[in-house]
């Protein structure tokens, strides 16, 4: 899968569409319908921490239980984009898309009356029916000559429609109707989600493969997505517990709700300057400026931080956060220029974010939950240590122009 100068060129007058690296390119409309399809399967991850802070003022969840509700939705949504990855063809698309998307919305109400292993269980499933979604636009992003930009793209969006769902949820809807109103936004989001799944296209070309060649990533794009896994665990382990991190610092929930919505502000600058620096700069150095960054803003969270100390570097934190997701997948097509790897990366991120979540819940108390800012700070190095050889150790043949 080595580009041709000839289609390099085309690549470069094509690139506002979509497919130009494997199969046909996809209108614009296609493109926003597959992104807003993307939308809905991640709309939970901006409310996640307040839905399930409120849950635990209502004692309907204990402090570790924060942790283990979150890992168990992120990892089915995790585990389902991997399967679907591996064993559905990209055929039949808008069907997908549409019941998924109804599926969710019937999970999402159910949770609405649900406690004790019960919610567990549908939150479990609300994340399976999350990843057959995301499925369908990591599907789009991996198949671009700049999968940075495009993730870009929809990172920035991504984080726009959550902005707008934290902030009702915090202004109008969580102070009257608590959790229940949260779930309840969310099953209106799912059910809005059918529109663009009947817009977006109804099948992609396949990935091309040499003769004899399996489905399966090669050994260095393993690796890379242990490493994503690894790296993407660490902010997932600190940022579900943001609200008894708040209480602790002497901070109140309405601080938390507030560093939550501002953050997600501060994402979509993220998710904007990592669109318009696709192709401009090395994966490698993003990882080095956000791991610095995250380090900071988790020892500030240690102290008792005034209110605006905290919502600025939970702003930072995000920031940063968004910044670097979109270079996750060039790091894995530098790894594996089959891209194989590269379609598991969604995958791999969600698993990372179930695994930070269930490791941090091992690790806090229902009095103290600093014991996830250590956690986070080891994983996150340990995952740039991965990252790191990666980059510097093998072949670096890539198929399409990634950055380094």
């Amino acid at each position: 899968m080595i580009a041709t100068p000839e289609a390099s060129q085309t690549h470069e007058v094509h690139d506002h569409l979509v497919h130009d690296a494997v199969g046909p390119p996809l209108s614009g409309g296609h493109a926003a319908a597959t992104i807003a399809v993307g939308i809905n399967s991640l709309m939970v991850l901006g409310v996640m921490p307040i839905l399930l802070g409120a849950l635990a003022d209502e004692h309907r969840l204990s402090a570790a239980g924060i942790g283990q509700a979150a890992t168990l939705e992120l990892l089915a949504m995790g585990v389902s984009t991997a399967l679907v990855g591996m064993f559905l063809k990209p055929a039949r698309l808008k069907l997908i898309g549409v019941a998924a998307s109804l599926v969710l919305a019937g999970f999402d109400i159910a949770t609405m009356w649900s406690g004790g292993l019960g919610l567990f269980a549908l939150r479990a499933g609300a994340g399976a029916a999350e990843g057959v979604l995301l499925w369908i636009t990591v599907g789009m992003i991996a198949r671009t000559v700049t999968p940075e930009r495009w993730a870009g793209v929809f990172f920035a969006t991504q984080t726009l429609a959550q902005l707008g769902l934290a902030v009702v949820l915090a202004v109008w809807v969580m102070p009257r109707f608590g959790a229940n109103g949260g779930f309840a936004a969310l099953a209106g989001a799912s059910l809005l989600g059918v529109l663009p799944a009947l817009a977006s296209p109804s099948r992609y070309a396949p990935l091309p493969k040499k003769p004899g060649e399996g489905g399966a990533p090669p050994l260095r794009g393993w690796i890379a997505l242990v490493a994503t896994l690894i790296y993407v665990s660490a902010n997932g382990a600190v940022s579900v517990y943001l609200q008894p991190l708040a209480e602790q610092a002497g901070l109140n929930a309405d601080v938390a709700r507030t560093a939550l919505w501002t953050s997600l502000i501060a994402q979509t600058l993220g998710g904007a300057a990592a669109t318009a620096l696709a192709g401009k700069v090395r994966y490698f150095v993003v990882f080095l400026i956000t791991s610095a960054i995250f380090l900071v803003v988790w020892y500030v969270y240690s102290l008792h931080s005034p209110a605006w100390v905290f919502i600025s570097a939970n702003a930072v934190a995000g920031l940063f956060a968004i910044f670097l997701a979109p270079f996750l997948v060039p790091m894995t097509i530098d790894a594996d220029p089959s891209r194989r790897a590269a379609m598991q990366s969604g995958a791999a991120q969600l698993l990372g974010g179930a695994m930070g979540p269930a490791l941090a819940s091992l690790v806090v108390g229902e009095r103290d939950v600093h014991g996830v800012l250590w956690l986070g700070a080891g994983l996150m190095l340990a995952g740039l240590v991965v990252v790191a050889w990666l980059r510097f150790t093998g072949s670096k043949l890539i198929s399409t122009p990634t950055p380094r």
